[in-house]
């Protein structure tokens, strides 16, 4: 029998993955990107983030696999907070919700800010949320 002697290391041209020599095995060599993976997800990340676990799992393992997950959470939070903040001042706007209401009647102003907020997040999750 030929004595054939093995790399320790070589790369597959087709894929790119580094290979590396463990007794009579190659494993691939993989490691994490060194980019900033720690981003703030909050709220709506979190919610994006249970969705894409539950329903697009197949979405969610290519997010981690290419460790673009917390980034895309980070961005979808974000997405949300400012669409929320857009259709609350527009419907406050249709609606006359104005700082005069706030100043006359607190109260009222309170339950038709709440309500408008609800409303808005409630769009916002069926937009953005669960797609």
């Amino acid at each position: 029998m030929e004595n054939v002697e093995l790399k320790e290391r070589f790369i597959d041209e087709k894929t790119g993955i580094e290979y590396i020599r463990c007794g009579n095995y190659y494993l691939p060599n993989l490691i994490m990107p060194k980019e900033n993976t720690n981003y703030q997800i909050g709220k709506y990340g979190r919610m994006k983030l249970n969705y894409l676990k539950k329903h697009k799992k197949a979405e969610y393992l290519n997010l981690l696999m290419d460790c673009k997950l917390n980034r895309y959470l980070h961005e979808i939070n974000i997405a949300c907070n400012d669409r929320i903040n857009a259709i609350i001042s527009k419907i406050a706007k249709q609606e006359n919700v104005t700082e005069e209401l706030k100043a006359s009647n607190q109260m009222e102003w309170v339950q038709a800010m709440n309500n408008i907020k609800n409303r808005a997040e409630e769009i916002v999750i069926n937009e953005i949320i669960y797609v």
